[in-house]
């Protein structure tokens, strides 16, 4: 089983236990709100098609997002994981260490786990996300091996590797207990800072912070929100 694989279900477990309640496996929220991890897959593949300018009547020039692109990869993997656990609850395949060890054993695993520094042609990725949403959209029973494995394929295309994802999962997952911790469900968030998404602050004082813990991570958005929260006074 794959230490850092474990890791990130646990968090996704955890974070999903705090906003949704310890019930959410089955379904329904503390709220008594459906929960439908399917469509969360399919509407964020959407949003990382748009990372491309695939518009043939618009800004035929720009290049790709690969920045947004890695980050909806991760958001991404948020549901996926969701489901992985919510599927193996349901079904009485196990709990998060079963999914763990299972996606650890798959044999699409293994390319993530070498170096990946470089971005696959644009129109391959495109079609590898609309496989994606294929396999979230169909009403048969969920594939989820084929599933993860497209995933994988994808994690690659878009120059991440277990290192990278890992790093950028722990980063948005502590980004996502910060916008709980500061008004996200009332609606009082701020989510664009000074021009830029959260998201995109989140992953640049990660990637420049060297050794920065989750916790020193959760304290330097505290510190620049603030900044921002009296400029706004």
């Amino acid at each position: 089983m794959n230490s850092k694989v474990l890791l990130m279900l646990q968090l996704q477990n955890q974070l999903n236990d705090a906003t949704n309640g310890e019930e959410w496996v089955k379904g329904i929220t503390k709220n008594k709100k459906v929960i439908n991890w399917r469509r969360c897959i399919y509407m964020e593949c959407a949003e990382m098609i748009d990372s491309f300018p695939w518009k043939h009547w618009k800004n035929i020039e720009v290049e790709p997002d690969w920045n947004n692109l890695q980050i909806e990869v991760v958001d991404v993997w948020h549901f996926i994981m969701s489901l992985a656990i919510e599927n193996y609850s349901q079904t009485l395949r196990g709990v998060v260490e079963d999914v763990a060890n299972d996606i650890s054993e798959l044999a699409s695993f293994a390319q993530i786990e070498t170096l990946a520094t470089e971005f696959a042609d644009q129109n391959s990725v495109i079609e590898k996300v609309e496989n994606i949403m294929r396999i979230a959209l169909a009403k048969e029973k969920l594939d989820l091996e084929g599933l993860v494995s497209e995933f994988f394929d994808l994690v690659v295309m878009s120059g991440l590797n277990l290192d990278t994802l890992y790093r950028l999962y722990v980063g948005k997952n502590i980004l996502n207990q910060f916008r709980q911790d500061h008004g996200y469900k009332d609606g009082s968030y701020i989510k664009v800072w000074d021009g830029e998404e959260d998201n995109v602050v989140m992953k640049r004082i990660w990637e420049e912070g060297g050794e920065l813990t989750p916790e020193k991570l959760y304290h330097e958005l505290t510190k620049q929100y603030l900044a921002l929260t009296k400029k706004s006074e």
